[in-house]
């Protein structure tokens, strides 16, 4: 196998983290979810950070931790849903290693976020209705990012094509 990092980018709730953690089990790699390792380099959630430094302050704080991990060899890394769509993220993720974005209709994921909404900041509030349209139109802002990923791929096929043939 070559010295590949993979990272998994996509909308929340599309997926990224139950793939990453398959397909490191699949392919013997090692998976960090970036919210996960922000989370446990700073001692804090990831909705503290927001509240103490705002989305500015989190954003380039990503930006920190995803220029550390994109040093790494061999691994799968799953980052946040907005982390290809600030600064030159999305260039470097492609110039570090494979990018692929797991693509899903809003439909999708709403289904998948309607459940779990009480514990992310940005969709706690809202009702179905809201939440759908809110999706919807923050897919739109952020597909033009996810789309520059080298690869692209429908969240919900789980069968490893393509992962087989970028890591043989």
């Amino acid at each position: 196998m070559n010295n590949r990092s993979i990272f998994l980018i996509g909308y929340m709730g599309c997926g990224k983290t139950h793939t990453g953690t398959r397909l490191s089990k699949k392919y013997g790699m090692e998976f960090i979810d970036l919210d996960a390792y922000i989370e446990n380099r700073f001692h804090k959630t990831i909705p503290q950070i927001f509240e103490e430094r705002g989305e500015e302050g989190f954003r380039k704080l990503e930006r920190a931790m995803l220029e550390e991990v994109c040093a790494f060899e061999n691994v799968i890394i799953s980052t946040g849903g907005g982390a290809a769509c600030f600064f030159d993220n999305i260039d470097l993720m492609n110039q570090s290693g494979e990018t692929v974005y797991l693509k899903a209709s809003p439909e999708g994921l709403f289904k998948f976020l309607k459940d779990g909404k009480a514990t992310r900041p940005l969709l706690k509030d809202k009702s179905d209705d809201e939440l759908l349209a809110f999706i919807g139109e923050a897919l739109a802002k952020r597909e033009p990012f996810y789309m520059q990923a080298k690869h692209v791929i429908d969240s919900m096929d789980e069968s490893d094509v393509l992962f087989d043939e970028l890591l043989k």
